[in-house]
């Protein structure tokens, strides 16, 4: 029996693969814990779930504050804004807590999110093996590549902190160089696979956390088609007229299709009783009830929807979102629209499409199933964990 300590940020997308490969590596007879902070943890873990704090609520508000602000900024500003008031913050904060974790609860393996780098640098320091817990893999394909002067600077971003630590040989504390867990198949990734370093390895989607919350099942009409709307826990905000739109647009595709839109309904709207507005939906136990998704292209919604093997409208909003709606698009498995153009008549066209009879996109979406299926996703995650501890 080994002891694993997941080190996670305080973003429901970063923990939902680690509570799911939590939970295999428990069945398996092992200890696990987090840490991270105790109140974003606690609806995605089980309740006995073994949590150190290392992030209050004070430091937690502070972040979600700045991840406001920053949801305003584009490009180079949008960069800067996470690395100094986000990243770098977030682990300087951690970094103590984790390191007392570290020491009393002594675990064989630290799994460490690329966005929770006190994961690492406690780990080095512990001298205990780490591994990356890959929630996206937008920056295993290099997209600062053509911008050397920006990768040298978040380089030396990363370097600055390991100083402050004390460490004397820094390396990339987003990437380990044991193991990385990269939460997709090939068939998703397509040519850019190749490129990945020998460290990766690729498990598919980690599913199987918790899904807590109601639904009203009954709504669902087992004789209409279905559409699941959503732009994920980060980007809400940004969508008021992403809802307009939507609205008019699954509005006009009449009663024989039913769209369940996680979101306000717009105020002004004429709301037809076919489409359902809600706040939260417990989204893997719904996702077999659907036809088709309409997504922000977050990496855990859009691989949540392809393991399903349902195709996606995506519309991409920012950071990673560009890369894995392309990656939708390029493997066949749905169509992209732009987030900031997007009108009603191309989102109904588009929707129309991927929910056709016979559709290829449709076709496509299984094809990166069964992908998902061949890579083994939480189980597969946690052979490669227990080789290393």
């Amino acid at each position: 029996m080994s002891r694993f300590l997941f080190v996670v940020p305080p973003l429901t997308g970063h923990i939902n693969p680690t509570a799911a490969v939590g939970a295999e590596l428990t069945a398996r007879g092992h200890e696990v814990a987090w840490a991270g902070h105790p109140g974003t943890l606690a609806p995605l873990l089980p309740s006995d779930a073994r949590v150190f704090p290392v992030i209050d609520d004070a430091l937690d508000t502070s972040l979600r504050e700045g991840r406001e602000q920053w949801m305003d900024l584009r490009g180079a500003a949008a960069l800067k804004f996470f690395w100094e008031d986000f990243t770098i913050p977030l682990a300087s904060s951690m970094l103590p807590g984790v390191s007392a974790a570290i020491s009393s609860y002594q675990p064989d393996v630290v799994v460490a999110d690329q966005q929770a780098l006190a994961g690492a640098i406690g780990a080095r320091a512990a001298g205990v093996p780490w591994v990356t817990s890959a929630s996206t893999p937008a920056e295993l394909l290099k997209p600062l590549a053509a911008l050397p002067k920006v990768e040298e600077w978040v380089t030396a971003q990363m370097n600055d902190l390991q100083a402050a630590a004390g460490v004397s040989s820094p390396v990339d504390l987003r990437f380990s160089d044991q193991l990385i867990l990269t939460f997709t198949s090939a068939e998703l990734l397509g040519a850019a696979a190749a490129g990945l370093p020998p460290e990766c390895v690729l498990t598919g989607p980690a599913l199987g956390r918790p899904d807590r919350g109601s639904f009203d099942w009954d709504w669902l009409d087992p004789s209409r088609r279905h559409v699941l709307v959503s732009l994920g826990t980060l980007n809400g905000p940004a969508g008021e007229r992403f809802y307009r739109v939507a609205t008019e647009a699954l509005a006009g595709l009449g009663p024989e299709l039913q769209a369940v839109i996680v979101g306000p309904a717009p105020e002004s709207a004429d709301v037809p009783s076919h489409l359902m507005f809600t706040g939260h939906v417990p989204q893997l136990a719904l996702l077999p009830r659907m036809d088709a998704v309409v997504s922000h292209g977050g990496h855990n919604t859009v691989c949540e929807t392809l393991a399903n093997g349902l195709p996606l409208v995506v519309t991409p909003i920012r950071d990673d979102q560009p890369i894995i709606a392309q990656q939708v698009a390029d493997a066949g498995a749905g169509i992209r629209l732009r987030f900031g153009r997007l009108r009603a008549g191309d989102l109904r066209d588009a929707v129309t499409s991927v929910l056709a009879p016979g559709s290829a996109y449709r076709t496509a979406a299984v094809r990166v199933q069964e992908s998902f299926a061949a890579a083994g996703g939480a189980a597969s995650a946690a052979d490669h964990l227990e080789k290393l501890a």
